[in-house]
């Protein structure tokens, strides 16, 4: 089969591009590379997914990315270097592949910077993905997987968060984005038959997270002996789920989209096991053998108190079965990341 991947080379991207590869299948990665975090670490991130233990030389940007592209090139490999707001960019990437199916996890991601930046956030996750929809129209392709997240839930104050949940009242802009695409991506579904998933993912963590996030921060900084910021009292909690349990999800949805047709459905992706922030940075310093030197906080704007996932739908409809308990996926974050 031919995949057709946005953000691929990101963190969750990277580990499906890996995945699907060694399953036998072509990919068509689109990334633009973007600065939210150091484009480096996405370099990285395709050399590991598509197995090449290159020592890559860096200089600049542009002339690595070019490099990058020439080193990954294969028979059943392609990158391209690419906005997905830049509609007739990928209109000329679709003229050239036949694609089976899409995986689109491309996005502006993070609560707070999305309140910082709505407008871009608009552009990206809620244009850029139209564009990709308007794509399949004009190309007749029906099969389409698409990160939500589980921000659509805002505070919700029934628990765990179902799928059947009233979603209409998000806390940021970032989460209000999402809510839009499960909205439009209905509409696509209703009016050119494009059979879609829509995956509720809820907080990822594993090798290759993002570094500006929780796990991977904390870790780094208590590793080099630095104060840690610590926002609220630590009764926040998340609904962790280990990078291997989501690419499982993932790859399930898109054999049942290939199984199946007039679908279009909302799937919370989640471990299940809600971990509060006081139990994840004292899980995360038994692991390291050292402790935290705390800066506290106040909480920050657009956090949410709690997530949890109900995930009997995706158990029940595509048979997920998450099975990496927190204590052991941070056990294997930690191992990678003092290796890396």
């Amino acid at each position: 089969m031919n995949y057709l991947v946005t953000g691929g080379s990101g963190f969750i991207g990277s580990h499906l591009v890996e995945q699907l590869l060694k399953k036998g299948h072509s990919v068509i990665n689109i990334d633009n590379f973007d600065n939210f975090y150091n484009y480096q670490i996405k370099i990285k991130n395709t050399l590991e997914s598509i197995d090449k233990n290159s020592d890559f030389e860096f200089s600049d940007k542009e002339n690595d990315i070019k490099n990058l592209i020439s080193l990954s090139k294969s028979d059943n490999y392609v990158l391209y270097y690419q906005d997905i707001r830049d509609k007739n960019g990928l209109e000329d990437i679709f003229k050239n592949h036949k694609i089976d199916l899409i995986i689109h996890l491309a996005a502006l991601a993070g609560v707070r910077p999305s309140i910082e930046r709505p407008l871009e956030y608009e552009e990206v996750n809620i244009r850029g993905t139209m564009n990709l929809w308007e794509l399949c129209k004009d190309f007749g392709i029906k099969k389409f997987v698409c990160a939500s997240s589980s921000s659509v839930y805002g505070n919700n104050e029934k628990i765990p968060f179902a799928e059947t949940d009233n979603v209409d009242n998000p806390i940021s802009p970032y989460a209000a984005t999402k809510k839009c695409g499960e909205i439009l991506g209905h509409v696509y579904h209703q009016l050119y038959n494009v059979d879609m998933i829509q995956l509720r993912f809820f907080t990822v963590y594993g090798p290759r997270q993002r570094p500006d996030l929780a796990i991977h921060k904390f870790t780094k900084l208590i590793s080099e002996g630095q104060e840690i910021p610590f926002y609220g009292d630590g009764s926040t909690a998340r609904d962790y789920t280990y990078i291997e349990d989501i690419i499982d999800g993932i790859t399930k949805s898109i054999s049942y989209l290939e199984s199946n047709s007039k679908v279009y459905e909302i799937l919370n992706l989640g471990e299940s096991e809600v971990i509060t922030l006081n139990e994840m940075l004292a899980t995360i310093e038994k692991t390291l053998g050292k402790s935290a030197n705390k800066k506290m906080l106040p909480m920050q704007a657009g956090d949410v108190q709690k997530t949890n996932a109900d995930i009997t739908k995706a158990k029940t409809l595509i048979g997920y079965k998450p099975t990496t308990h927190f204590q052991n996926g941070i056990k294997k974050f930690v191992e990678w990341f003092l290796r890396k």
